[in-house]
Parts: structure tokens; C-alpha cells; sequence
């Protein structure tokens, strides 16, 4: 739980100021305390669902977004990434060795 802790406190601070609003102006638009606010950005408290509801009507974005942890996307883009180099590597050599077959036909072709 703590970690999840952290990623919304985390996605919170970020969407309050994407947002432009200072913690007493998201505090005040969810009935809440400014103190509360702090609390939930620095994953010392937890919201209820309903006050995460409040939360996300606020800020004008999806629930979800409040628990999207930032480093899993980068780790999937990175991931990404790698399978697309290596499967544009893969279609490149084999169009050189199509292309190379006929003109070399004795000779192999090695790509290092």
C-alpha cells in the first residue's frame, strides 16, 4: 500500500499544478482542509474513494489517473523501443539480403 501511496500522492501534486491550482484552491474546491491536501502529497494520508472521486472531478481528469505509476510508462516506452529497433534492424537486414541474393548468389551474406 505504500507504494501506491506514493504513486497518487505523486500523479496528485502533478495534476494540481498541471492544473495551476495552489493546495488551498483544490482543498477548497473538494471541501477539504489545505492540511489534508499536504498530507495526501507527501503519502503521509490516504483517501477514501469518494474523496479520490472529488479528487478527480477537480482536476478535471479520469480516476486512473491518480494511480498511474510514471515509472511502469517509461519502463514500457523503453521497452518499446527496444522491440522496435530491434524489429526494424531485423527487416532491414533481411531486405538487404533479398536485395544482395541475387547479385551474390555464391556468396553468403553475414550481418554482424
Amino acid at each position: 500500500m505504500a507504494r501506491l501511496r506514493e504513486i497518487f500522492a505523486y500523479n496528485l501534486k502533478g495534476n494540481r499544478r498541471k492544473r495551476g491550482f495552489t493546495q488551498a484552491q483544490l482543498a477548497e474546491k473538494i471541501d477539504v482542509s489545505t492540511h489534508h491536501i499536504a498530507m495526501l502529497e507527501i503519502a503521509r494520508n490516504f483517501p477514501a474513494m469518494e474523496l479520490v472521486e472529488r479528487i478527480a472531478d477537480a482536476l478535471d481528469i479520469e480516476i486512473y489517473e491518480l494511480f498511474v505509476d510514471p515509472l511502469s510508462s517509461h519502463e514500457e516506452l523503453v521497452r518499446l523501443y527496444e522491440t522496435v529497433a530491434n524489429d526494424i534492424e531485423r527487416v532491414v537486414g533481411e531486405a538487404i539480403q533479398k536485395a544482395l541474393s541475387g547479385k551474390y548468389k555464391d556468396q553468403p551474406i553475414v550481418l554482424k
